[in-house]
């Protein structure tokens, strides 16, 4: 079976579906960007390992696991660090209510 994939585009605090990373553009100037260990600070404070962090159409790009060990890809804007991207690669029968509280996942 392969791994449900979620993809999440997050845009002025809506969440709505959306498609491969690369979509997103950021338009920071790089004057006003945090640094990379800030990025990865903040992806911490979510629950996620980085395993790799890069520059992608002026976003940060950062790929690790979660503390499930789902595979996990987002984007932020480098200056305010927000989440303008999330693919999450779901393992078998893991469960996605973290992702969207209030509801259990079940795709096994």
């Amino acid at each position: 079976m392969k791994p449900l994939v979620l993809i999440l585009t997050l845009s002025s605090g809506l969440m709505v579906a959306g498609t491969a990373l690369a979509d997103v553009d950021c338009t920071s100037p790089m004057s006003d960007w945090q640094p990379r260990e800030a990025a990865v600070a903040h992806v911490a404070t979510l629950g996620i390992t980085v395993d790799r962090l890069r520059i992608d159409d002026g976003c940060y790009e950062l790929r690790g696991r979660d503390a499930e060990g789902n595979r996990v890809a987002l984007q932020l804007d480098p200056a305010t660090l927000e989440v303008r991207n999330l693919e999450v690669r779901f393992g078998h029968g893991a469960d996605a209510s973290r992702y969207f509280p209030g509801r259990h996942s079940d795709h096994d």
